[in-house]
């Protein structure tokens, strides 16, 4: 009997001014991102770097996104594939700030 071959996980993280590693695809699995939303629960505006870490190259899909108070940014314009051992990033300009929610399916690789 095969294993489970697709499943779902939701990643939320607070975001601090350290880059922070909130996803990392396990061994024999890829992952597609399906939705990553910050939402700032603050009263000012605040900034968001969100990076995709790939065999060491880190590429950066937003940098210093301002995120205006009491809003909410898509981090992704689509679906981001995060190969096996591949990571993704956050950051804020403030502690406490923005709270993110991702939506992660992952599949076991053939």
């Amino acid at each position: 009997m095969a294993g489970q071959v697709n499943t779902f996980r939701t990643v939320t993280a607070n975001i601090t001014t350290s880059n922070t590693v909130v996803y990392t695809t396990p061994v024999g699995i890829t992952s597609i991102i399906l939705m990553a939303q910050v939402a700032n629960i603050t009263q000012n505006n605040h900034q968001v770097s969100f990076t995709h870490i790939s065999d060491g190259n880190r590429t950066e899909l937003l940098k210093n996104y301002s995120v205006l108070k009491n809003d909410a940014a898509n981090m992704l314009t689509g679906k981001l594939i995060v190969e096996q051992n591949n990571s993704v990033e956050i950051e804020s300009s403030s502690n406490n700030a923005l709270k993110l929610t991702m939506s992660v399916l992952e599949t076991t690789n053939a």
